[in-house]
């Protein structure tokens, strides 16, 4: 992805995330909890939104997996692991998508939120 493509997923996806948690944290019973925090999870999952902590975890993973011919083979990742560096990661992926991250979780959740319940008129 782009610097702006990968940072706009970031804001999609954190704008989920914490709506998430907002959702489970307003419900008073545990079938509205799960439901509240599921159904946007799986949203930025299903639209390929990108999210800074989970890439933590998947991207070095496919660093270290990328030497693995056996791997690999039975993946068809071949080609597609070949440009995956820890320089492309942090340049291309962690820093637009954690800035993405901030920016939705903070503008579209808190300072919405700060608008409707806390501001002073």
């Amino acid at each position: 992805f782009s610097f702006g493509e990968a940072f706009f997923r970031g804001v999609g996806c954190n704008w989920l995330v914490c709506l998430a948690i907002w959702l489970s944290v307003a419900s008073k019973d545990i079938t509205g909890k799960i439901l509240g925090i599921y159904f946007p999870i799986m949203t930025f999952v299903a639209l390929g939104f990108e999210h800074s902590i989970a890439n933590m975890f998947f991207i070095p993973m496919g660093l270290l997996l990328k030497n693995d011919i056996d791997i690999l083979t039975m993946s068809g990742l071949t080609g597609k692991l070949s440009n995956l560096t820890l320089q492309r990661f942090f340049v291309n992926n962690l820093i637009p998508v954690t800035l993405g991250n901030i920016i939705g979780g903070s503008l579209f959740v808190s300072v919405v939120y700060w608008l409707i319940y806390l501001r002073r008129n």
